[in-house]
């Protein structure tokens, strides 16, 4: 093997083996369904060796993730819809067809220009294929194409951008503060109806990983959902506004946390003490030590 090409199609070739008579048989069991939780699961690994600056671990999680592409476009090739040459295919023309000024004659010179670049000729391709009229007539909102299966933080990125770039957007940073105070506010106001008169860490009842849902009426849950949605939905904005991806930074906070908290561990454990056995005044000690460590160690 001296060429990629070579490389690509001798995995293509495994991916092939393994699901013909005589293969492996799990993977001659899964189906599209089955393999969508390994899909999201290895683009996440993939992002959390790219957090951590990790290149040697990085090459074979991006392996992993291209095998889940070889995984479709056999099963699809198996049903007779598609092979991975199309794959291959649609997107080196996709690449093509919107980058007009590396392969074409159009100017962009700025990112922001390519971008608007992007989104016009991805309008002008959806308006052109056949296959997506009907869908297009049926609804033409410009967020249309956010799709509905990305996480919640990605999701709501994606809107308030769509929103904001036609001009539906704050003037002002101080506007999104005055929005998080306001929602806090209505929040603050629906959980005055929470059973008992005030909320209880769920850690008391002995539900350490839920909220306690099982004590709240529909109604009350459905509204405690909507406030703290709109609480997030205006925090994504501010992340959006100062030019912050969302989902980077809370993953960000919870390495932060992940690490923390196990240096409490530890140090309870030097001690001979358990966390479980500590007041909360103790845990508080244990916290600050722990930050107090980590900012010596910057």
């Amino acid at each position: 093997m001296t060429t990629t090409g070579d490389r690509f199609e001798r995995a293509v070739a495994i991916m092939k083996r393994l699901r013909a008579p005589g293969g492996c048989p799990w993977d001659r069991e899964q189906t599209f369904d089955t393999i969508k939780p390994f899909t999201l699961e290895e683009t996440y690994e993939v992002i959390e060796a790219i957090d951590n600056r990790d290149w040697d671990e990085l090459p074979g999680e991006l392996g992993d993730l291209l095998l889940q592409i070889l995984f479709y476009a056999q099963m699809a090739a198996e049903e007779g819809k598609f092979t991975i040459d199309e794959v291959v295919e649609t997107l080196s023309n996709k690449l093509v067809n919107r980058h007009p000024h590396v392969f074409g004659t159009v100017e962009a010179n700025t990112a922001a220009e390519v971008v608007r670049n992007w989104e016009m000729l991805k309008a002008q391709e959806r308006a052109a294929s056949g296959k997506h009229q009907a869908k297009e007539a049926a609804n033409k909102s410009l967020l249309a194409g956010v799709s509905l299966g990305l996480p919640g933080l990605i999701e709501a990125g994606k809107i308030s951008n769509k929103a904001a770039g036609v001009g539906f957007e704050w003037p002002k940073i101080e506007g999104l503060f005055e929005k998080l105070t306001e929602e806090t506010v209505e929040l603050r106001e629906e959980l005055k109806h929470f059973p008992g008169g005030e909320p209880t860490p769920p850690s008391q009842h002995g539900i350490a990983s839920s909220t306690g849902e099982e004590a709240l009426e529909d109604g009350l849950r459905a509204r405690l959902e909507d406030e703290i949605g709109d609480l997030l939905f205006t925090v994504v904005n501010l992340a959006r506004y100062v030019r912050v991806d969302p989902e980077s930074a809370l993953k960000r906070t919870n390495r932060k946390f992940r690490a923390r908290f196990l240096a409490m561990e530890q140090t309870a454990e030097q001690q001979g003490r358990k966390l479980d056995g500590l007041s909360l005044e103790e845990l508080e000690e244990l916290w600050q030590q722990s930050k107090r460590v980590e900012r010596d160690g910057k």
